[in-house]
């Protein structure tokens, strides 16, 4: 199986994909940093996307589509920057390859696209932390819980605004500028998990 994974410069579900034995390679704009060059294909990922992949995982920049950036929306519509992401996700869903999974936090797509066919969270794959995490599946089962922990800690706090937040702790803790690359990256229970089991037989069909 040749599998496909899209703006992913981590190379997450990448190794752990190769761990099995797939023949799998991530593809970025970005120089990879997870150690595996040779794995990684540099580039858009659109402009490799018909070699004949059997599987594409995507990971499509949110920084335009994010519920929580929702504020800056008017902007981003305005100057095209939220309609050239939405243009972007939906090119990887007409992608021309037989099984399929786009994640993407809580975002603009529920409304332009469709609703997702699944939402998970890191606590369910043994990590204590909240991050809604939004699936697209086309020939691929859902992801099932493998270790349920805790949700992790939140801070409450008041904006300059003042308005009352409630944000988890990893977060809230972190400055405004590494938000969107903390966002991005993939939780190593969660890439374990949709290496095994995004490529087992299919228990139910949906389509993009």
């Amino acid at each position: 199986m040749r599998i496909l994974i899209g703006c992913e410069e981590s190379q997450a579900v990448t190794i752990e994909l190769r761990n099995l034995g797939y023949e799998a390679y991530s593809c970025d704009i970005l120089p990879c940093s997870g150690g595996r060059s040779e794995w990684h294909i540099k580039e858009d990922v659109l402009k490799v996307i018909d070699r004949g992949w059997d599987m594409l995982i995507a990971f499509p920049p949110c920084t335009h589509l994010a519920l929580s950036g929702s504020q800056h929306w008017p902007q981003k519509q305005k100057d095209g920057r939220q309609q050239k992401a939405i243009d972007f996700f939906i090119s990887l869903v007409k992608a021309p390859i037989e099984k399929i999974c786009i994640e993407n936090p809580m975002s603009i797509m529920s409304t332009v696209y469709r609703k997702p066919d699944q939402i998970i969270q890191p606590w369910q794959y043994g990590h204590e932390a909240q991050k809604t995490t939004c699936l697209w599946l086309k020939n691929l089962n859902k992801l099932e819980p493998t270790n349920i922990v805790s949700k992790g800690e939140f801070i409450e706090f008041v904006t300059k605004k003042g308005v009352k937040k409630r944000q988890p702790k990893w977060y809230a803790n972190t400055s405004p500028k590494n938000r969107g690359q903390l966002r991005s990256k993939t939780y190593k229970g969660i890439a374990e998990a949709m290496a095994n089991q995004f490529t087992k037989p299919l228990k139910q069909y949906k389509l993009l």
